[in-house]
């Protein structure tokens, strides 16, 4: 039985990452070190994000944790990886500062309750807000300051780039050890404030294929993975990094197009073939395509991860009305929950001759539903008690 005042409980929020310039593949699966270099653009987390509450105490007598309100094994390797670094860091610091020591003991044992406010382990990069949250909360509970790239890409390679707002560039690194394969900020959240995301949701199941299990058969079948990652993508992201920083839509949005469209084309180049995307993922990829030639600019683009939901970047101005366009060519079948989700969007009209140009027939109940959001900072700590997953006894708190 835990006592009643824990040492210390903290409660973070991270957010979720979606990534232009995309990492698919490993050079080493232990450190989680990549073949390339990947940039990413970090969502805003009043619409998605990862909340953590971490708690130690001298009572309990093991680690544990609780996702989704699920207990779950502790001893998965990746959870153990991130705990071994955070407190081998806390280690460091303790040993390096006579002075300060931390005001707690590294033996005791914590209790960790995650919860994801979307779908987890459907493509929405779940585990990068979540592994980048377990790495921020743990820092705060242990006392570390120093660069949490390492502890969050040891759960998941794209958790490093959680660990910031804005744009957000992982650097491959050269070195074994991976001291050097860190995150860094490109640009702040509040560089592109027209910038606008709409999360397409397709399928909101757990995925097939695990990205960990996909990117190690396409490392070992594919050929042009290893092509992409040293011919293609190093002037993919000096390219991308310049469209960002000069806020260039049209130069954005072709090039997160065709970096989609080629990490996918690995996957079947991959064998046996993996297919992330559905039918539905290519009738969106169709729709976005009619719409910026009926246009003549690219107003809009896709970008897909490792499952067929689709993530649309635009410029404010665009919102609306590709969101009516979407809601013409994907109706819904009922008047169930609420379709869009997040950002208020204003209805809006749609011409004769766009529907012409569309030239596709309507599919009732493909999308399940859109969040709208935009550009978000890195990690929160709550000062809030009431926002503590964990009660005074170490255990998830019971859900209304």
């Amino acid at each position: 039985m835990a006592s009643e005042k824990p040492v210390v409980t903290v409660t973070c929020t991270a957010p979720v990452n979606i990534a232009v310039i995309k990492y698919w593949g490993k050079r080493d699966e232990d450190l989680i070190l990549p073949i390339n270099s990947s940039l990413s653009v970090t969502l805003h987390q009043d619409q998605l994000k990862t909340t953590t509450t971490a708690v130690i105490s001298k009572d309990f007598t093991e680690d544990q944790i609780w996702l989704n309100g699920q207990k779950v094994d502790v001893g998965q390797p990746r959870i153990q990886a991130c705990l071994r670094e955070i407190r081998r860091l806390a280690r460091k610091r303790r040993s390096a500062d006579d002075k300060d020591p931390l005001p707690l003991s590294l033996s005791y044992k914590v209790h960790i309750a995650s919860v994801n406010n979307f779908p987890t382990a459907a493509g929405l990069a779940s585990s990068a807000a979540g592994y980048a949250c377990l790495a921020f909360t743990l820092a705060q509970v242990y006392g570390v300051e120093s660069d949490l790239s390492e502890v969050a890409r040891r759960g998941s390679g794209s958790a490093c780039r959680s660990l910031y707002g804005g744009f957000v560039e992982w650097q491959m690194g050269e070195r074994a050890d991976g001291k050097d394969s860190i995150a860094r900020q490109v640009a702040p959240e509040l560089h592109w404030p027209e910038l606008r995301v709409l999360i397409l949701v397709v399928n909101s199941e757990k995925k097939l294929i695990s990205s960990t299990v996909g990117m190690q058969t396409s490392m070992e079948t594919s050929p042009l993975l290893k092509f992409r990652a040293e011919a293609l993508v190093p002037a993919h992201m000096a390219e991308m990094t310049h469209y960002i920083k000069e806020r260039d839509f049209q130069g954005f949005g072709q090039l997160t197009m065709k970096e989609s469209n080629q990490c996918h084309a690995t996957c079947l180049d991959t064998f046996p073939p993996i297919s992330y995307l559905n039918d539905i993922s290519r009738r969106i990829i169709q729709l976005v395509h009619r719409f910026n030639t009926h246009y003549g600019e690219t107003k809009v683009a896709y970008t897909f991860d490792a499952g067929p939901n689709a993530v649309i970047f635009t410029l404010d101005d665009t919102v609306a009305e590709f969101v009516a366009v979407v809601m013409h060519s994907f109706p819904l079948e009922s008047n169930g929950d609420k379709f869009l989700k997040g950002l208020p969007v204003r209805p809006a009209p749609l011409s004769d001759k766009l529907k012409a140009a569309l030239s596709m027939d309507p599919t009732p109940g493909g999308i399940k539903y859109i969040i709208a959001t935009q550009v978000g900072p890195g990690p929160q700590i709550l000062d809030d008690p009431h926002a503590h997953l964990l009660g005074p006894d170490g255990l998830p708190k019971p859900t209304a």
